[in-house]
């Protein structure tokens, strides 16, 4: 598991008005983190450090630690609020997070052996990712950054499940818990489709010919 830590300050100014001003001012963005027994805190995060980790794919599915005026929160980033045309984050939710009780986070699917995959490399299939991400439960303490499917043996004409992925003890697949209608594929190695074949060649013969005919009568 990654670690990330932000500095982040209470937020006393409130409403869109102070939201505007403090990102106007470009070093914090404004922010706010709930969850657990404790009231939700409006807070301001530092925009640097904050920007820089948003660069990181496992920034997402990591437990953070955020200090707040020195105080030191564990949280996960649940919401972000993109400006629609700019590339600023507006608003930041996070999510306060207990070492003894279980979180459900998205998490990447990253797909590694490709070049060296028999349905790919000696079959001449194609690869189709068919889920980027899956949903997870968990403690914290076992929280993946991602799970990882090596298709190096997977052959041509073969669907992956989740019930295929392997997870690290003590994490959950979220979607099988729900029973096998849920066993949603991932990812399959599939024969391409060829444009141009000699039947489609035939078939467009046969139509030429009896339009052809028609034409003649």
């Amino acid at each position: 598991m990654s670690d990330y830590t932000l500095n982040a300050s209470v937020r006393s100014d409130l409403g869109k008005g102070a939201s505007r001003r403090l990102r106007r001012a470009n070093e914090q963005v404004p922010a706010i983190i709930y969850g657990g027994e404790q009231a939700p805190q409006p807070i301001a995060v530092d925009k640097t450090s904050f920007y820089k980790a948003l660069e990181d794919e496992a920034f997402f599915s990591s437990v953070i630690n955020l200090q707040v005026d020195g105080k030191a929160q564990q949280v996960v980033v649940r919401d972000l609020q993109r400006h629609p045309y700019k590339p600023l984050i507006t608003h930041a939710d996070f999510l306060r997070v207990d070492a003894t009780h279980e979180i459900t986070l998205r998490v990447p699917l990253h797909v590694v052996g490709e070049e060296k995959c028999k349905g790919i490399k000696d079959e001449g299939g194609e690869l189709h990712v068919l889920s980027n991400e899956v949903e997870v439960s968990c403690l914290p303490k076992d929280l993946p950054d991602f799970l990882e499917v090596d298709i190096a043996e997977v052959e041509l004409g073969t669907t992956l499940h989740l019930s295929d992925l392997t997870v690290p003890a003590g994490v959950t697949l979220v979607e099988l818990t729900h029973g096998e209608d849920h066993d949603n594929a991932v990812l399959s190695i599939t024969k391409p489709k060829v444009r141009g074949t000699d039947e489609d060649e035939e078939g467009g013969e046969a139509a030429e010919g009896e339009e052809g005919e028609g034409s003649a009568e």
